[in-house]
């Protein structure tokens, strides 16, 4: 992986300085190619190397991640077990404080990915977008790091499921196979430097912006009258949309430039597929919720 980061060449035919190649590759610093943005950001963004984290997740691969999930699950389970013949805990002020935390984090991070999405997309053509890999395009820097903290982010964000289960609120099926798979699937994506990784990490943050943000109201009690579940819900539902769909072009671009030797398109078919499995079961498992809850209860059809 180093390799792709460290190209003497790339510098030297480059129209930025050197500092905006801020390992000495590819990539350039998003606020080098926008300047009028540099003031609202921090110079430790602006000159973030993820080359350190990104080998240490490397060198571990699957060991942390799975370690993760099988004391995630077992503590899933035991605690549920554990609070069967106990009173839920009253913990609504730390949840309310956990959800802020969350949504002021993915307000940032979605702050700090969309823009530099946009501007790949207006500057590159759509299909180097979704083959130039992120030590081309997204992968240093101030969207680095972000793209990074994202990844990063989906072991804390398992703690969701501790509020669940010590208010003893239903744990259903949905909830912690997307913590799992979420999990997975991200840590693999940055491993293997997955080109239409920042697609999906704008997303995401997007979506959870909105949708913790609406679980702090809700903790608080200040929701409006007019911001309605089924909405966050409509919200997550569009995001798999858009996950499925570009899976299905990362996918044509795959096979389209298979042959070619020449080619610099770094798509990896196994991440692929691992999208377009788990975006796909999103989609399902998630209109499948949209329905149960939002329109039929006991047979009888709700007002959305």
């Amino acid at each position: 992986m180093a390799e792709k980061y460290l190209v003497p060449e790339a510098v030297a035919a480059s129209p930025y300085p050197a500092e905006c190649h801020i390992v000495g590759g590819y990539a350039v610093e998003f606020t080098c190619q926008v300047p009028w943005m540099r003031p609202y950001y921090t110079e430790f963004e602006t000159k973030y190397n993820p080359l350190k984290v990104l080998f240490a997740m490397q060198d571990n691969y699957f060991v942390l991640p799975i370690a993760a999930i099988v004391i995630y699950l077992l503590g899933a389970y035991f605690g549920r077990q554990y609070m069967q013949s106990r009173e839920p805990w009253q913990w609504r002020n730390q949840l309310a404080f956990w959800n802020f935390g969350l949504s002021l984090f993915s307000w940032i991070g979605a702050l700090r990915t969309i823009p530099p999405l946009v501007y790949n997309l207006q500057t590159m053509s759509f299909r180097d977008n979704m083959c130039l890999g992120p030590a081309r395009t997204f992968g240093v820097g101030s969207t680095g790091i972000w793209v990074q903290l994202f990844c990063l982010s989906k072991f804390p964000e398992l703690l969701d499921t501790f509020f669940i289960v010590i208010h003893k609120k239903p744990l259903i099926f949905l909830h912690w196979y997307h913590h799992v798979t979420v999990l997975l699937y991200c840590w693999h994506s940055y491993v293997t430097a997955t080109p239409s990784g920042i697609f999906f990490v704008a997303m995401n943050y997007s979506v959870h912006a909105i949708m913790y943000g609406y679980y702090f109201l809700m903790a608080v009690k200040l929701k409006p009258k007019w911001l309605k579940a089924n909405f966050i819900t409509m919200a997550q539902i569009s995001q798999m949309i858009v996950g499925v769909s570009v899976t299905l072009a990362t996918f044509y671009y795959y096979v389209t430039e298979q042959s070619n030797s020449e080619s610099n398109c770094e798509i990896t078919m196994e991440n692929n597929i691992g999208a377009f499995l788990m975006y796909g079961s999103y989609l399902f498992l998630f209109c499948q919720f949209y329905f149960g809850r939002f329109m039929v209860d006991g047979g009888k059809k709700k007002s959305v």
